[in-house]
């Protein structure tokens, strides 16, 4: 299953970069003896930094639970292959394949934003997703601390957030998280999509390891910080057996809550997937590649409010009652989750009271 080509980029999803669909011109390699070192070798990450006018998102789609998101990075260095978010990044003028992974955008003035939106009289609290587009834990959160930022302005101004990652670094904030969670400010998901290792580090090569983000959940629990697991996405063919075990584990770490999505190949994450698969797995490729678009009407991408995260027809009905019949099993206290809580919100919080004295 692994591949050890010579041609095989190590730590990367995407094996390729692809032209963006705004390019009019493009690099090619037409002439290899006269390159001192492959065309795309470069493993260094870029990082560029931003300063929007606006940092929260008013989110439309009735397919996700939350009003608002906000993405303090644009980017992403985990290099899930499926990740719908790689289509974004092409607005930036970046491919969506390996520029995605090492090109990475960092939002300098976000919390300047949050706090000018949050001091607004009119403005009316609403959970506000972090991330929502790429993971707002990320490696280079390390060394920015963008999210730890977010989560204390939050905090300060007493207005509700929820978090989805797949990295463990979250729980360098369980400090700033328990007090969220003490007044029901904050919930947690957790991505899981499997637990074979081998599986994880060709489909997402930078990401926490499946025992670590259990570890994850476990520690959320202990701190009393509500938490799930996303089951997401599920491939068919891929990791859609897992679906038991995955649940089981999560709900023995103290997941009180789990979701799940089937996978869509919208915009050029179709061709890096399939890139991909054919690199990864040449065995089973097409019968992957037909079994998803079996769950969209035929086709791998799929936009349709409703339908696109869950799929349709035989095999998205079997892996969604997988899922249930799990859900039943590992997790049968889970319900929906517990209303954040709006009304605490302050936005005179950042008011600063002087005194001569």
């Amino acid at each position: 299953m692994e591949n050890t080509g010579t041609d095989y980029f190590k730590g990367r999803g995407a094996q390729i970069n692809p032209n963006t669909r705004f390019q009019q011109s493009h690099y090619v390699q037409e002439h290899i003896e006269a390159l001192d070192e492959p065309f795309l070798q470069k493993e260094k990450t870029d990082i560029i930094f931003t300063y929007p006018k606006t940092i929260i998102n008013k989110v439309e789609s009735t397919d996700i639970g939350a009003a608002y998101s906000l993405n303090p990075y644009q980017g992403c260095e985990h290099g899930c292959i499926y990740c719908y978010a790689r289509n974004s990044h092409e607005f930036w003028g970046y491919s969506a394949g390996l520029d995605f992974e090492r090109k990475i955008i960092v939002k300098k003035n976000a919390i300047e934003l949050l706090e000018k939106q949050f001091s607004q009289k009119n403005w009316k609290p609403k959970p506000i997703m972090l991330s929502g587009n790429t993971d707002c834990y990320q490696p280079i959160e390390r060394e920015f601390e963008l999210t730890r930022k977010v989560l204390q302005t939050c905090l300060k101004y007493k207005h509700p957030v929820s978090v989805i990652t797949k990295n463990a670094l979250i729980t360098r904030d369980l400090d700033v998280l328990t007090e969220l969670a003490e007044q029901n400010l904050v919930h947690v998901m957790v991505s899981i999509t499997g637990t074979d290792e081998k599986v994880r580090q060709l489909l997402e090569p930078r990401t926490a390891t499946y025992k670590n983000r259990m570890a994850v959940l476990e520690a959320l629990s202990k701190h009393n910080i509500p938490c799930g697991v996303m089951v997401a996405p599920i491939i068919p063919g891929i990791n859609n057996h897992e679906i038991p075990s995955v649940i089981e584990q999560a709900a023995n770490a103290g997941a009180t809550t789990a979701g799940i999505t089937i996978v869509r190949l919208n915009g050029t994450v179709a061709q890096l997937f399939k890139d991909w698969l054919e690199k990864n797995f040449p065995d089973r490729a097409e019968k992957v590649w037909n079994q998803i678009s079996e769950c969209h009407g035929g086709k791998v991408n799929d936009s349709r409010p409703g339908t696109r995260m869950r799929g349709e027809g035989k095999m998205a009905e079997s892996i969604m009652q997988l899922f249930k019949l799990s859900k039943t099993k590992f997790m049968p206290e889970a319900g929906s989750r517990k209303e954040l809580n709006c009304d605490a919100f302050n936005y005179k919080a950042g008011d600063v009271q002087l005194s001569l004295f």
